[in-house]
């Protein structure tokens, strides 16, 4: 597996698929541009399908990394008759081989959690976005009283329009 950044990948780190633990991270090379991860898988009967989603994530209270494996289409018994992991026949299957490299992302993380509420609660501390907010109440108010204010007077030309047609309906015919 290759990522950009380990993200507290570390050797022995769990691979999860489905939410079953299928293996551990077994050897970590970092190369100019990423982070190679060789991961074993515990059975030769696991397979994982090329369309899947593979990331780190952070779970628990001491923010243990994980790499998740999500496959994002389904597997049919028909489509795994047959299939070698270990061949050069399987790069044609729909499944990763022995040996395959593929590209993971970062999942869930608690730094980017964090730095996110961080910054929203700077905005919050902000005495300029109160009174922008407070300005915008302040004219919706406004806005609303003048809304009532037109509502009444229609509703009084209205009326009055209503009165006058009727007297003029009821002396004229």
């Amino acid at each position: 597996m290759e990522l950009n950044n380990s993200y507290g990948v570390k050797q022995g780190t769990t691979v999860f698929m489905r939410g079953i633990e299928i293996g551990y991270v077994k050897n970590i090379k970092i190369n100019f541009n990423s982070v190679l991860i060789l991961i074993n898988i515990k059975s030769s009967n696991i397979f994982i399908p090329k369309k899947s989603i593979i990331e780190t994530s952070q779970t628990g209270l001491l923010n243990n990394s994980v790499i998740d494996i999500i496959p994002l289409e389904i597997i049919l018994f028909k489509d795994i008759q047959n299939v070698d992991l270990f061949s050069t026949e399987c790069l044609k299957s729909k499944f990763l081989c022995h040996l395959n490299c593929v590209h993971g992302e970062r999942g869930l993380n608690y730094d980017d959690l964090v730095r996110a509420a961080t910054r929203i609660s700077q905005r919050f501390d902000d005495p300029r976005f109160f009174n922008l907010f407070y300005l915008f109440l302040h004219n919706s108010i406004e806005i609303s009283d003048d809304i009532l204010s037109i509502t009444k007077e229609v509703s009084t030309i209205t009326s009055l329009l209503y009165y006058s047609i009727c007297n003029f309906l009821l002396n004229h015919l």
